[in-house]
């Protein structure tokens, strides 16, 4: 069981810290999540121009959280304002990011057929130019995933990807198996605890524990309370409530649960676990 003093330790394996939201208030939003256990974060880069200033916030505040590490990539909300040269600017950057123990993998990247006035084809372009690294570099992926799971288990099948996490995963129970048989593990939030998000409740409670990890997306996907108690948005300090509610669907105690979705969130991302394989505070307990 991983235990943080008395209080079970959270793993946040999505947040995107570098939001306008956060920018005046980040040491505060940081504080308050170790307040409440979340000991790890990782935080996705939505644009390559971006690359630099997402190392360099996780470094600085990496001294605050030694658990807090990145990723680098290209949203595919972002892919209409994207150049070509970005490619050549990311795969830079995450060469100069490999010697970076905090740098885990590329993402967030994917595919997004929900959102109107993007580009398909350019979507799918910077995708696959995206999979092309993460093949070369043998580095796993955070993919964005939203009406496009078929599009995307088709891309992950010819690319040899070693592993990655299907963030907000919100697919077919046959889906996620796919998912899963590929490597890959699934990320779950705030759209759990609503009532009515059945279909995301029934994946929750059925598929295997171990791929099942737990996340935030704040300053999105708010939990179901936030509205009705006057919260703006959302925030890593949230996650154990909303891991709460995650683990009583699945009928877990709140500690085996958050030892369950740490373990995960070690093996998917295996850089991640050497750096806080490093962090006596972060080792996995036997």
């Amino acid at each position: 069981m991983i235990m943080g003093a008395t209080h079970p330790m959270w793993i946040d394996t999505h947040c995107h810290l570098d939001a306008p939201e956060f920018t005046k208030i980040l040491p505060q939003v940081i504080e308050a999540a170790l307040e409440k256990n979340v000991q790890a974060i990782l935080l996705p880069t939505v644009k390559a121009g971006d690359c630099q200033e997402v190392r360099q916030l996780a470094t600085l505040y990496g001294q605050m959280m030694p658990g807090l590490v990145y990723t680098l990539g290209i949203h595919p909300l972002y892919t209409n304002q994207a150049q070509e040269s970005d490619i050549a600017l990311l795969e830079k950057e995450i060469s100069k990011s490999l010697s970076d123990p905090r740098f885990v993998g590329i993402g967030e990247i994917g595919l997004d057929y929900f959102v109107e006035g993007l580009d398909p084809h350019k979507q799918e372009y910077f995708f696959n130019a995206q999979l092309d690294l993460a093949q070369k570099f043998q580095l796993p992926v955070v993919l964005h995933v939203r009406r496009s799971q078929d599009a995307i288990l088709k891309a992950l099948r010819r690319h040899k990807i070693p592993s990655g996490i299907a963030h907000a995963f919100n697919g077919s129970f046959q889906q996620a198996e796919q998912f899963i048989e590929l490597g890959f593990k699934l990320g779950f939030g705030g759209a759990a605890t609503y009532e009515r998000a059945l279909q995301i409740r029934r994946l929750l409670k059925e598929l295997p524990l171990d791929s099942i990890l737990t996340e935030t997306d704040a300053p999105d996907i708010p939990p179901a309370w936030l509205r009705e108690e006057h919260i703006t948005f959302n925030e890593p300090a949230f996650l154990p409530r909303i891991a709460r509610e995650l683990a009583a669907i699945r009928g877990l105690s709140e500690s085996d649960f958050a030892a369950a979705v740490w373990r995960n969130a070690m093996q998917v991302l295996p850089r991640w676990s050497a750096h806080c394989a490093d962090l006596p505070s972060l080792k996995l307990a036997s």
